[in-house]
């Protein structure tokens, strides 16, 4: 049950960093391969106001997810809107270029060294239940995680705002006819897809740790997520997370030579029977 729990708080923080991408890539159709960079930029936002200024923890989550978000708008103004109709060739190899270039910026500014990250008093710890210890922490991240599907489920399908997206990315020239500003539609959605990837970011420091090479180690983590999920689908996101965070902890705990070979047999094993994830559709 320990590792039931472990697997399930583990599979919301791949989550929590992931479903940002599930926006950019499954919704805008942009193969945004930095989206690790906008959590890391979540990441050092939170640290550098706990450790430099003693904010609380909880009170750097509101800037881990501004900061992201505002560097993403103007990203996406100044960069990204010339390539949306770039071959996904092209949008790699640039989302490739910014990933080297914050990788770069983070050793140029917070040096090579691991963040440090205290978590409050009442964030630490275990609770201790009859065949399952749990983590404090990490039910903390399984309810943060429940939030933000419902939420972001809820805002796509049910608002004006998911609709006006929705039409935006099946067609453009439509949209725009029926009085759609697809720009800032587009706009607002990276900056959303942004704002979750530092939210993820700042969430995922304590487990995962931060230092420069972030975008780069977990960079497939991200994509194994949103493809075994099936592309601009946020509860496949959801149910895929958990499916591999469960796989790979049970993995490393019961086999750990074979150590991270257990969440890419997942991802292979569900491809084979399901090329466009588990929730996706083909697009014919």
């Amino acid at each position: 049950m320990t590792i039931l729990f472990d697997g399930i708080a583990a599979g919301m923080l791949l989550f929590l960093i992931s479903v940002g991408l599930s926006v950019t890539l499954g919704l805008m159709n942009f193969v945004n391969l930095a989206h690790g960079a906008f959590a890391m930029l979540g990441g050092y936002a939170c640290v550098v106001l706990l450790n430099g200024y003693g904010v609380p923890f909880l009170a750097t989550l509101p800037a881990a997810i501004i900061v992201p978000a505002l560097a993403g708008i103007v990203l996406e103004r100044t960069l990204y809107r010339r390539l949306y109709a770039a071959s996904d060739l092209d949008q790699v190899l640039f989302s490739i270029g910014l990933v080297f270039m914050s990788v770069a910026a983070a050793h140029y500014f917070f040096g090579a060294q691991q963040q440090p990250l205290h978590l409050p008093a009442f964030l630490s710890g275990q609770i201790h239940l009859p065949g399952v210890d749990i983590g404090v922490y990490r039910l903390f991240l399984i309810v943060a995680g429940l939030v933000v599907a419902l939420l972001l489920q809820w805002s796509v399908i049910r608002t004006s705002f998911g609709a006006r997206l929705r039409a935006a990315v099946d067609n453009q020239r439509v949209a725009r006819g029926m009085g759609i500003d697809v720009n800032r539609v587009f706009s607002l959605t990276f900056a959303l897809g942004s704002a979750l990837a530092g939210l993820g970011g700042a969430l995922g420091v304590e487990m995962l740790g931060l230092d420069p090479e972030f975008p780069v180690k977990y960079m497939v983590y991200f994509l194994i997520v949103v493809s075994v999920g099936g592309s601009g689908n946020i509860l496949g996101s959801l149910y895929a997370a958990i499916l591999l965070g469960v796989a790979d902890v049970a993995g490393k705990y019961y086999v750990p030579q074979i150590g991270a070979f257990i969440i890419y047999a997942v991802m292979v094993a569900t491809l084979i029977f399901r090329p466009h994830g588990l929730f996706g559709r083909s697009h014919k």
